[in-house]
């Protein structure tokens, strides 16, 4: 059973104004399935009037599908993932998912805070990965259909308790999902809490332009002057290092595959790119963070935010033992992630900027995936 919104222009308080003539999207839910403790899980169906198509669930806020059109006008997945939900729920690298309280490594899962220490879950070699053991990628959010200007919304709401996976506070959560009628699939997290504690959310999309293949024709830019290198468990020396003549200089549109090879001891230690880079722009401004550009179907993504750094991530731990939808076996190298977010292991890094959050504060993060061809 699927029922539909049908969204208009906003009024400012937030509701739908009855006297707008034309609708610019549609957001259909439906059921997807449910968790081992019979908990349920719904799939929700973003569409603009352009035909493009994003599909959320609202277990961990993963985007399932997305669908924009090619150089041909031809619409196309350009995510992987799985056709069910039992797929995310059996094995996951993130596919898709809102992750959080904070995002990346945090050094053998621990963290000191107005001078006491935090000690969280090690799930990633000796680190505390991308919230933990069951990070906010791994929980069913409340979910809400709410009309924007903007286009079609789903709000989904969680409120992580005072000492979930060790973080401190009650941390109260929204993450709202918008389809623009320029095929940009935005995202606005809004966080508060009520102690002093740190956060990190990002958006973790694995992202391939051509729907099949690998990436490494995918021509990616970066505005980005310096990187934070990092050690052998993939946590970052501190260092702001120049990207001037290494393999991370993509501040000109270059091929993923031009120097993913190449006898570098960084690409050696991520296995490929999997590296944090300092964006050119202030904090806190929205900004562009990244660009790729399939030659083979024309497609191009943007990705626009306002956080100060851009984890790309070029897919090298798929290693051909998940099959995805519609049957595609993911091999290393057929996605990237280009997660916007604040430096890994900030907490750990007083040079870094700053993730704590403190009550009467509001926590704002914009991540944007624009669409278009050329």
């Amino acid at each position: 059973m699927s029922a539909a919104l049908l969204v208009g222009c906003a009024t400012p308080n937030g509701g739908s104004s009855g006297s707008q003539a034309a609708s610019v999207g549609l957001i259909t839910r439906q059921r997807f399935g449910q968790l081992p403790d019979g908990t349920p899980v719904e799939l929700f169906t973003l569409t603009n009037s352009k035909g493009a198509e994003a599909q959320i669930c609202n277990y961990g806020g993963i985007v399932v599908s997305l669908k924009v059109p090619d150089k041909n006008g031809q619409m196309g997945d350009v995510v992987l993932g799985y056709d069910n939900l039992d797929g995310y729920l059996k094995d996951s690298p993130y596919f898709g998912a809102l992750i959080g309280r904070v995002g990346n490594r945090i050094a053998k899962g621990k963290f000191t805070l107005d001078g006491k220490e935090y000690t969280l879950a090690t799930n990633n070699g000796p680190n505390c990965l991308h919230g933990g053991l069951k990070g906010f990628d791994k929980v069913v959010w409340r979910p809400q259909l709410i009309s924007l200007s903007m286009g079609p919304a789903l709000a989904l709401h969680y409120l992580s308790r005072d000492g979930e996976e060790g973080f401190p506070g009650n941390l109260a959560v929204t993450a709202v999902y918008s389809l623009t009628e320029d095929n940009a699939l935005r995202l606005d997290f809004t966080a508060t809490t009520d102690k002093d504690t740190v956060v990190n959310q990002t958006q973790h999309t694995y992202f391939n332009l051509a729907g099949k293949g690998n990436i490494l024709n995918h021509e990616v830019m970066i505005p980005a002057d310096k990187f934070t290198p990092v050690d052998s468990t993939l946590i970052p020396t501190g260092e702001l290092r120049a990207v001037a003549g290494t393999p991370f200089d993509f501040r000109k549109p270059t091929a993923i595959g031009a120097r993913i090879g190449q006898d570098n001891e960084q690409l050696k230690l991520g296995g490929g790119y999997d590296h944090n880079f300092v964006i050119d722009k202030a904090l806190g401004k929205l900004g562009l963070m990244g660009r790729a550009y399939d030659p083979s179907s024309g497609r191009v993504l943007e990705v626009i935010s306002t956080e100060p750094g851009l984890q790309f991530y070029t897919g090298n731990f798929l290693n051909g033992t998940i099959t995805g939808k519609g049957g595609w076996t993911y091999q290393k190298r057929d996605a990237f992630c280009m997660e916007a977010q604040h430096f890994p292991d900030s907490p750990n890094h007083p040079n870094f900027p700053s993730i704590v959050l403190k009550p009467g504060q509001t926590y704002t993060n914009t991540i944007i995936f624009k669409f278009s061809v050329q």
